[in-house]
């Protein structure tokens, strides 16, 4: 396989490493350290009043040149270098990682050149147009961004914003509050700031923040859940009207010393039982915030949980978004690999802190520090199963990040790094104010108009969740079942509503899903066999997505007519219907032959025995030719393991049906892993032109397409000859194509 080179563009551009751009943090007093007042400046940023662009604004249009972007590497890396260019250098690292980028693109980067500007990015009480007294932030604007390193910045989730922020003690030099501008970030967070951003929260956004809408708030936690008293340092069931933090962090592989097990519970349970030196970093920070916070009691899954009963861990996982959304806090431990990581930035050296700040014309100016989303998308936490319903169901989040601490709830999110906090102005604006990690959730319970619409806040759930690890295998609906509740309790479902992790209430639209293109479409494994069939998303390891891949007018495909009459599963040996919400049919007109769906119900007392979960249903079956598409050979990566790829009819005339989605015969091939497949249709749908051959099946009409699924025998029905079948990929075709087709009404048996 082809290697793709990487060379250090200080090594292209023949640099030798004269200086540290990083301002690191003082081991000594634990404070960042500021560059000299004397800095010195190239010609070009010596000409720049930066004082006056901070102080009016300059647009977008006006932008003050800064020369070509390898001029200004060269110039922050030189024996003597430039303070403003130091700036733009660490800013363009971060945001288009230059250092790392394959060697073949670094002549891409000789036509760059770079431009700057001002613009308001704060205000918490004027309302716009911008005014003067408003917080201002320099933005470096380049001439071109090369695809390529879109799609970089993209893989490695860097925002692809140059921004340069004003300290805050130089803010008062243009009349103006500390409002929006950057705060010094030290070697240890300051408990105080954290207080001031629970109390701001609670007192300012109590309507919003305070209660959730997916819980009874006149239902308490059982008192099987327990809590940990930091006080006495035990572990106590709940008390009444408890006021408790949560945590949320990466286990690892620690080991289990340090778990509640039941030869542990009862002394754990005694003042003093807690034995804090086998406890991990992580965990003896948080008992130790929690009490530096003023709180008492705190949730720990491995503490509060018993964690060698199924009987207490079934319990506590059924009640799971309470505990989550009932806590008044979470705090998410981000940094490191596991639970002896501790909380970054809670004791001195703990925390790497790349703030760079430079004085540039006594102006003390900052690169700011990553947003929480992408902290948190290149962290080990934000890669777990487990840790994404935890996020998703607390209402206040404190992230501590190896970069500095973060808080979030429904109404605002908060940083060490910018004066960002107010009193609850409507109007506030901030650089972070849309940084954070929102919830697919409303703020209020929906509507009973709204409700009729949780198909898509089902979808969003799969499309986050899927791409995270679990550690065993067995935990895939665990780990999510306390967001499923919430759905069913916010769209007014029944306990039935899911089964096997899938909508069944809306199985028409739930069976739509496919792997992520770099998803290897790969069975859950369980000494026993995956105990999840085929068709749920649940039955397969990897990221699994809804995104609509053949129409572009919505984020997640829509059904415009069920052609399914009765879907069954079997339960407990017997298979029982499913009470499915049919949709459609809508309007079509006549004068388009239309294809007519098998009717009436399957005789389930002639069913033979099937395994636990079938799905039997009656629809008709075709075989259809798998054809490379030649458009998408080039947009496959080395990364790629399924592709999109033609279906076509067989017979007289061979022509393009439609499209299908399924794995490919290698990693980044161009081949498919089935030349032929047999193909069951599932729903009606609209589509786009271009996916099938119009010259030979006509013009494309409303709700034109069918979607079908791609089906195999199963493993072990090639001895049983029963006619049992197993999902491998999702796609679509035009309606006339199916009805030319060599078709077979059939009960099908969907393991």
């Amino acid at each position: 396989m082809h290697k793709v080179r990487t060379t250090s563009l200080k090594d292209f551009l023949g640099i030798r490493s004269h200086i540290s751009i990083t301002s690191k943090s003082n081991p000594s007093n634990g404070s960042s350290i500021y560059p000299s007042p004397n800095t010195a400046l190239c010609s070009t940023c010596a000409a720049i009043d930066f004082h006056a662009m901070l102080a009016e604004g300059v647009s977008k249009e006006n932008a003050v040149p800064l020369g070509p972007l390898l001029d200004i590497v060269q110039k922050a890396k030189a024996p003597t270098p430039c303070a403003f260019c130091r700036l733009v250098d660490t800013a363009f690292q971060r945001s288009w990682a230059l250092d790392s980028l394959p060697a073949d693109l670094h002549e891409e980067l000789r036509s760059v050149t770079c431009s700057l500007y001002s613009e308001v990015r704060g205000c918490f009480t004027s309302p716009l147009p911008p005014l003067k007294e408003h917080c201002h932030r320099l933005s470096v604007l380049p001439s071109k961004r090369p695809p390529r390193i879109s799609q970089l910045s993209m893989a490695a989730r860097t925002r692809l914003v140059q921004d340069i922020q004003l300290m805050e003690e130089d803010a008062l030099l243009f009349n103006r509050k500390t409002d929006a501008h950057g705060r010094k970030v030290e070697d240890v967070v300051d408990i105080g700031l954290l207080k001031t951003w629970m109390k701001r929260c609670k007192d300012g956004h109590e309507d919003v923040c305070e209660k959730v809408w997916w819980r009874d708030w006149k239902e308490r936690l059982p008192k099987t859940v327990r809590m940990v008293d930091v006080k006495k340092m035990r572990i106590i069931p709940v008390p009444d009207d408890c006021r408790y933090i949560a945590l949320s962090y990466v286990w690892g592989g620690v080991g289990s010393t340090y778990q509640t097990m039941q030869e542990n519970i009862s002394r754990r349970m005694r003042t003093g039982g807690l034995d804090v030196s086998i406890l991990p970093a992580t965990i003896v920070d948080s008992i130790e915030l929690c009490k530096r916070l003023g709180e008492r009691y705190l949730w720990i899954d491995a503490l509060c949980i018993v964690q060698d009963s199924p009987d207490d861990k079934a319990m506590q996982i059924g009640v799971m978004e309470m505990i989550y959304g009932g806590a008044f806090v979470t705090l998410f431990a981000v940094g490191g690999q596991d639970a002896r990581a501790g909380l970054p930035g809670f004791r001195p050296g703990t925390r790497e802190k790349h703030q760079t700040i430079e004085v540039v014309k006594d102006l003390h100016l900052a690169v700011p520090l990553p947003d929480l989303k992408e902290v948190l998308a290149k962290s080990v936490w934000g890669t777990r199963g487990w840790t994404y319903q935890e996020v998703m169901l607390s209402r206040r989040r404190i992230f501590f990040t190896e970069q500095q601490v973060y808080f979030q709830c429904l109404e605002d999110i908060w940083a060490e790094d910018v004066f960002a906090e107010h009193r609850g102005e409507s109007d506030a604006y901030h650089p972070l104010r849309f940084t954070g990690v929102m919830s697919f959730m409303f703020r209020d319970a929906p509507s009973r108009e709204m409700a009729k619409l949780f198909t898509s806040g089902y979808q969003s759930v799969v499309d986050e969740y899927t791409p995270r690890n679990l550690t065993n295998e067995l935990d895939a609906i665990d780990a999510v079942s306390a967001l499923i509740t919430t759905i069913s309790k916010a769209y007014r479902l029944d306990k039935t509503a899911f089964q096997y992790g899938m909508l069944l209430r809306d199985l028409d639209n739930a069976m739509l899903w496919s792997p992520v293109d770099s998803a290897a479409l790969v069975r859950r494994a369980i000494p026993a066999g995956s105990p999840w069939p085929s068709w749920s998303w649940v039955g397969w390891r990897g990221g699994i997505q809804y995104l609509d891949k053949w129409s572009f007018g919505g984020s997640h495909p829509g059904v415009s007519e069920s052609l399914v009459d009765t879907w069954y599963i079997v339960e407990g040996g017997t298979a029982k219907s499913i009470d499915v919400r049919r949709t459609g049919p809508s309007g079509f007109p006549t004068q388009n032959k239309r294809y007519s769906h098998p009717k009436g119900p399957v005789d389930v007392q002639k069913i033979p025995r099937l395994p636990e979960g079938t799905l039997v249903f009656r629809t008709t079956v075709a075989t259809f030719e798998v054809g490379e598409l030649d458009t998408l050979k080039s947009d496959r990566t080395a990364e790629v393991q399924n592709g999109l790829f033609a279906l076509m009819s067989g017979g007289p005339r061979v022509a393009a049906a439609g499209r299908i989605f399924i794995p490919l015969q290698t990693k980044a091939g161009s081949q498919p892993a089935f030349t032929k497949v047999e193909l069951v249709v599932l729903s009606r749908c609209g589509g786009e032109t271009g996916i099938y051959d119009e010259n030979i099946y006509g013009k494309m009409y409303s709700s034109s397409f069918l979607y079908v699924m791609a089906v195999k025998p199963t493993e072990a029905d090639s001895a049983r000859k029963v006619g049992v079948v197993e999902r491998i990929g999702l796609g679509i075709i035009f309606e006339q194509a199916w009805l030319e087709a060599n078709t077979v009404e059939k009960v099908v048996y969907l393991a």
